[in-house]
């Protein structure tokens, strides 16, 4: 899949993984590749959190882990949560429009 429509789908993606409940990256990695998205790792995902969260979209909490370093949990911010239902709503209407085009084919 070409990579930059791939950084936007994803984008959208994980704010609405997000949504779903607080979260943090590695898990959001393992979401991903549950759904199919299976060539996205955590080099793809970590730069995608970052922006995002300079973008204000995003909310955290870094928390300790059983596992190893802290972790930050994202949570959506309202910018964030008006971005996801954006998202939403302009993925609706392109996903019609690309039906339309290839009904016949």
């Amino acid at each position: 899949m070409n990579s930059q429509m791939l950084k936007g789908l994803l984008e959208g993606c994980i704010l609405k993984i997000i949504g779903d409940g607080e979260t943090y990256g590695y898990e959001i990695v393992e979401k991903l590749t549950k759904y199919g998205f299976r060539e996205v790792s955590e080099g793809t995902v970590y730069p995608l959190l970052i922006r995002l969260n300079k973008n204000k979209l995003l909310n955290y909490t870094t928390r300790e882990s059983p596992y190893g370093p802290r972790r930050k949990y994202y949570s959506l911010s309202e910018e964030g949560k008006e971005e996801l239902a954006s998202f939403h709503q302009t993925w609706l209407e392109l996903r019609g429009l690309i039906d339309l085009v290839f009904k016949d084919y």
